[in-house]
């Protein structure tokens, strides 16, 4: 078992950070020493930090992990979130190319006025 900073430091995440993650029960402590209250995790508990942050990293929301987490998602469910996912950013991207469009557009008419 690792105390809460090894476990941080083994992984490349914040304490704060798993402590938050405690917080939303995504990831609970293995043990908590509840004389101290130190916080212990174990090796195995990893894998499931690095689900969260891949997740997390595609651009779900922390309450959309636990859900993802929490349920027994099938292949096929999370291959149907993922297309969603890909064409939010796809939007998301064509609105922001359009917005970069506009901006130029009127620093053009700004530069053109004096």
């Amino acid at each position: 078992m690792f105390k809460i900073g090894e476990f941080s430091q083994m992984a490349q995440v914040s304490t704060r950070m798993l402590r938050h993650y405690d917080k939303l029960n995504l990831l609970q402590p293995s043990v908590v020493d509840h004389f101290t209250g130190y916080r212990y995790y174990t090796l195995e508990q990893i894998s499931l930090l690095n689900r969260i942050l891949a997740l997390k990293d595609l651009g779900f929301s922390l309450s959309e992990v636990g859900g993802l987490l929490n349920d027994n998602v099938s292949l096929a469910e999370m291959r149907g979130m993922l297309k969603m996912r890909q064409a939010e950013i796809a939007r998301t991207l064509v609105e922001e190319q359009q917005r970069l469009s506009r901006v130029a557009a009127r620093l053009r008419q700004i530069e053109q006025a004096g």
